[in-house]
């Protein structure tokens, strides 16, 4: 896992302040403080905190006391996505040139009745690889007085990507370096997979896709250590990072911790939180042994 030629590797832990961290967590934050250890790299600690409605300070302080207690180190100043909102907004409007996003009008209601209606007449409506519906194509065809008209009027909306349209930049096959198996692969993106993707919403002026993509680049990260339930969006942020001209950094997928029923972690259960088990009398060690290290 080399940087490019005469670029230190550099790695990033990147939670969302929205709860505690947990045994998952915890797992993702030292694979990358010990791979960046062991290449002479760096490691960042970021905080995505765009859902300001669920992101709070004492959640990220408490992201904070379990890093330290875990026995991590990372570089000051730490940067948090809601101090540079401008940055998402000139990536967005520099789509918006290019004609690669439209505002897109319909609410989840909306969605789910065009869905409904499609499948009660029998056929078979595209699904992206998490198993959620694609958009229609509803407001990617609307003319542009009717657009210019819903947004003189306030209409709630959000900002979607063309993806037909991006794609139809993109003069060559979209691939990236992957290495989650023990040995380096390139592996072919499929971005369309995951259709008209969301890059912007009234409630919050960025997405994961768009945010990580352009932090990322800003912060130099060399290697994207995460969990395989991100691989297929790998896909999307290699589309972007060829659409804003973003460099590609070296991608690594891990194993998932499970619980009981064989679904990956949730911060909504309290018996894996870091600071539950802390509490509880576990010890940093403890906590290795638990997720498999």
């Amino acid at each position: 896992m080399l940087a490019p030629p005469g670029q230190r590797p550099v790695f990033r832990f990147a939670p969302s302040p929205n709860g505690p961290l947990h045994l998952g967590h915890a797992l993702s934050a030292i694979l990358n403080h010990e791979m960046a250890q062991a290449v002479g790299g760096r490691f960042l600690l970021r905080i995505e905190d765009i859902d300001l409605a669920r992101c709070t300070p004492d959640h990220e302080e408490a992201i904070y006391r379990d890093l330290a207690w875990l026995g991590l180190r990372w570089e000051q100043p730490v940067r948090r996505q809601s101090e540079h909102f401008g940055d998402y907004g000139a990536a967005l409007d520099r789509l918006r040139e290019m004609e690669l996003v439209y505002p897109a009008f319909m609410t989840r209601g909306d969605v789910k009745s065009a869905v409904a209606a499609h499948e009660a007449a029998g056929e078979v409506w595209p699904r992206d690889p998490d198993g959620s519906p694609l958009y229609p194509d509803a407001d990617r065809k609307r003319s542009e007085t009717e657009r210019r008209r819903l947004l003189a009027e306030g209409s709630r909306h959000a900002w979607r990507l063309d993806m037909a349209g991006a794609l139809a930049r993109v003069a060559r096959p979209l691939t990236w370096r992957e290495t989650g198996e023990g040995c380096e692969e390139e592996m072919q993106a499929d971005p369309a997979a995951w259709g008209d993707v969301i890059l912007s919403r009234s409630d919050a002026p960025s997405s994961y896709h768009l945010s990580v993509v352009v932090d990322d680049a800003l912060q130099g990260i060399t290697h994207v250590v995460r969990g395989v339930d991100l691989y297929h969006a790998t896909s999307v942020h290699r589309l972007l990072q060829e659409l804003l001209g973003l460099p590609e950094p070296v991608y690594h997928h891990h194993r998932l911790i499970l619980g009981p029923d064989g679904r990956k972690l949730s911060k909504s259960e309290q018996s894996t939180g870091l600071a539950a088990l802390r509490a509880a009398g576990a010890s940093p060690a403890d906590i290795r042994r638990r997720i498999g290290l």
